[in-house]
């Protein structure tokens, strides 16, 4: 279409270029060369020759049809140009519309800007006024869950706190309780609105509110947190060791607002140290009756084997004798280190200096290691270095066991050769530095064993002869820690294969001469002794020596015998074990000044290592002897005694009795059965079963209360349960708990401490196997 348009255009701007004469012409002779063109084409087509005629008809049909043609373009011609003005005119027309449009849409383009700049405006106000209604909503929600968050935290931590088992509360400044949770509540028997506003005085007892108000001051002084122990009470008499901290609390700025305070209950770990503390006495005693058990024969063999080897003798028996005397006390101080290991442990070993006679101490060392050295078919050698001090003051048993564990272990590894003992003194100021050596040629230590030897239990493995070296027991850590404990130092030195020297240096008081005893044994008085003594042996090695001294005895094997034969007139001096089967040598002391106004000395027998003099004076003795009895030790009591004036009734005698309770085991023995006969004939056997259901109930509660009043050392609330207990137990029949129950209330008993625990063990043991038995017994009454 778009090619027939510009066809149009171009005839009629040739038309009106040329002229409408010219252009008709020009028409005319076009048509003609047209006519001519398609003539010659057909006919070419059609015959394959042209002739002259074919060309004239063509020229003559070209010249008629011209003038039609060149009319009908005309027409054409004026008929579009006719269009060309009314098209131009509307062209004009339509330029003046479009420049009127333009305008008008100029307008309108500025009235839409201005409209839109009218509407960003005010969506940009809108958006405005949302993102503030969006801040505002956002800021107002982020409150609420802000508020939702700190509720719920809030209501979180005060859940937290009510729910933990230890106790947290607030006291303000002045002391008073500000909030606490529900483990405070149940401890101080109020709610929290109760408790606000309170002092520790109103709320706890006198005693643990003076402990309370004293530690919050001690926050308050120094602002620092304060951590203690104390036993608090429940409002149904349960006692609970807490551990207390407190800490103080301040505000944002800085206020000192008061202190916040947490309590855990540690009486499990009380209950635990207590338990240890028990099996720590428990060990101590132990030790103690066993050394006593042990020491009673062990005595009997070294106080006979001593007063034999005094007799005529032959020098078979002789050496016999003395093999047995030297085992008996090589024996003696092996029970001497167990028992200090023991106090070692316990930080109780100590030391009683007295007077002794420097010469006759190194001469019997020297006698007793020269027998027990010679057994074993080596030599032994005394060195005295330097002169000696008469006499010196220091705890000579333990000197003793200190070189004999040396000498000891000389002997044992030596194979052969000898050992010798150097002994040293040198002077200064009234002091002696004395030194010890014990040399030996022996198997020796190794160099790097050498720093071990002294510990506890340490052993040192010999490649010779597949023999231990020292230090394969506690004699060597006994010792070390005895010297020390004396001040001194104790070394060793040794090549392996070679022997060893071990070195002992202390500083001890040079003291004054004694004079000599004026009276030998055989011309002493005649004494007439009282003696209370359970062990036969033990009777008769005292007895021999003391008969053989020229001296009467009268025994005495209980405390009720004693006291029943004791006439103080007919006696000079009184010999008292301390462990008899009935009661104890302080109790028979106690007794003797509560009955008569003047007695004899009144002189302790004991098998143990002696503690201080002091502890026998203060229970009513005048003096202390050892067991196995030796002829110096007696001389001394007795010209020790014979210059005391007899002490007069004295009632500060402390008992030691130990009370002991056989279990029953008859039915009879368990159970009231007279009062439940009459009872259950009066009311039948189902009250009796409804209570004893209740009491059943009641029981865990009870021992729960009892236990932490022990754990406590709570006198009064133990006697409290103890006699709840009691009742109750009697009220259903069960007489050997409320017997047990009864003891448990009674703190008068004899030693009631040291029982009571026994005590409140049998009742929750046994309890419940008596009430089975009870049970027992009411389905035969039925």
């Amino acid at each position: 279409m778009k090619p027939i348009k510009s066809l149009a255009q171009y005839y009629v701007v040739l038309l009106v270029k040329l002229g409408i004469v010219r252009f008709s012409i020009l028409i005319a002779l076009a048509l003609v060369a047209l006519a001519v063109f398609v003539q010659v084409g057909i006919t070419l087509g059609i015959r394959g020759t042209v002739d002259n005629i074919d060309i004239v008809r063509s020229v003559f049909f070209g010249l008629i049809i011209s003038p039609w043609a060149v009319y009908f373009l005309s027409v054409v011609v004026d008929q579009l140009e006719e269009s060309r003005q009314r098209l131009s005119k509307l062209v004009s027309k339509l330029k003046d519309m479009r420049a009127r449009d333009q305008e008008l849409n100029n307008q309108l383009q500025q009235n839409i800007i201005k409209l839109n700049q009218e509407i960003a405006e005010r969506q940009r106000a809108e958006e405005a006024r949302k993102t503030m209604m969006q801040d505002l909503e956002n800021e107002v929600h982020q409150r609420e869950m802000a508020q939702v968050e700190l509720a719920e935290r809030t209501a979180l931590l005060r859940s937290f706190i009510d729910t933990s088992p230890d106790l947290i509360y607030y006291r303000n400044a002045e002391g008073r309780f500000s909030g606490c949770n529900t483990a405070v509540e149940a401890l101080t028997g109020k709610r929290e609105k109760e408790l606000v506003g309170l002092t520790p005085w109103d709320v706890y007892s006198h005693e643990v509110a003076k402990t309370v108000v004293e530690t919050d001051q001690q926050v308050f002084q120094h602002n620092e947190p304060v951590t203690y122990e104390q036993w608090m009470e429940y409002p149904d008499g349960k006692k609970v060791y807490f551990e207390l901290r407190k800490v103080p609390f301040y505000s944002k700025e800085g206020r000192h607002l008061g202190l916040v305070g947490f309590g855990r209950d540690i009486t499990e770990r009380k209950k635990y140290q207590d338990a240890l503390e028990k099996a720590s006495r428990d060990k101590t005693t132990f030790i103690s009756t066993v050394s006593h058990e042990l020491r009673t024969p062990l005595n009997g063999i070294v106080g006979l084997s001593r007063m034999l080897l005094d007799t005529q003798l032959t020098a078979e028996q002789r050496q016999q004798l003395q093999t047995i005397n030297v085992s008996a006390v090589t024996l003696g101080n092996i029970f001497n280190d167990i028992i200090d290991m023991d106090k070692f442990d316990r930080r109780k070993l100590e030391l009683y200096p007295e007077v002794v006679d420097f010469e006759d101490f190194i001469s019997e060392m020297a006698t007793i290691s020269g027998l027990m050295i010679e057994q074993k078919g080596l030599g032994f050698a005394l060195d005295r270095l330097t002169d000696f001090p008469a006499y010196i003051e220091v705890d000579a048993t333990r000197l003793r066991q200190v070189l004999w564990n040396l000498i000891g272990n000389a002997r044992k590894f030596t194979k052969e050769g000898s050992v010798v003992m150097s002994v040293a003194a040198e002077f200064s100021d009234g002091l002696a530095n004395i030194t010890f050596e014990v040399e030996d040629t022996g198997i020796g230590i190794p160099e790097d064993e050498l720093d071990n030897i002294f510990s506890m239990y340490y052993q040192v493995q010999s490649d010779k002869d597949n023999l231990h070296a020292v230090g394969t027991g506690i004699g060597l850590s006994v010792s070390s820690q005895i010297v020390h404990l004396m001040g001194g130092e104790i070394s060793v030195s040794s090549e392996e294969g070679f022997g060893s020297i071990f070195t002992v240096s202390i500083q001890v008081p040079v003291v004054q001469a004694q004079e000599e005893e004026s009276e030998e044994a055989g011309s002493q008085p005649a004494l007439r002794i009282f003696m209370v003594e359970d062990i036969e042996l033990n009777i008769t090695v005292a007895q021999s020596l003391l008969e053989s001294l020229g001296h009467s005895i009268t025994v005495a094997m209980t405390g009720e015998e004693a006291i029943q034969k004791f006439v103080p007139e007919q006696y000079d001096l009184v010999l008292l074990d301390i462990q008899l089967p009935d009661m104890t040598g302080f109790d028979i002391a106690r007794h003797f000044r509560e009955t008569y106004s003047t007695l004899p000395p009144l002189v302790a027998l004991t098998a143990n290592v002696l503690k201080e003099k002091k502890d026998y004076t203060d229970n009513g003795m005048d003096d202390v002897l050892s067991k196995p009895l030796s002829v110096k030790d007696i001389k001394r009591v007795f010209e020790k005694c014979r210059l005391i004036t007899p002490i007069q009734n004295s009632n500060q005698v402390k008992c030691e009795y130990e009370a002991t309770e056989a279990l029953p085991e008859a039915c009879a023995n368990l159970l009231d059965l007279d009062m439940l006969s009459s009872y259950i004939e009066i009311v039948g056997v189902q009250p009796v079963i409804d209570s004893i259901d209740m009491f059943e109930e009641m029981m865990p509660d009870y021992i729960e209360i009892l236990d932490s009043n022990l754990t406590a050392h709570d006198q009064k609330g133990i006697v409290s349960e103890a006699h709840k207990i009691k009742g109750a137990a009697g009220s259903i029949g069960l007489k050997r708990i409320q017997k047990v129950a009864q003891k448990a209330q009674s703190p008068d008993l004899p030693v009631w401490w040291e029982n009571v625990e026994d005590w409140v063990e049998e009742i929750k043991n046994e309890y419940g196997k008596d009430i089975a038995v009870l049970r027992n017994w009411l389905n035969q009454q039925k």
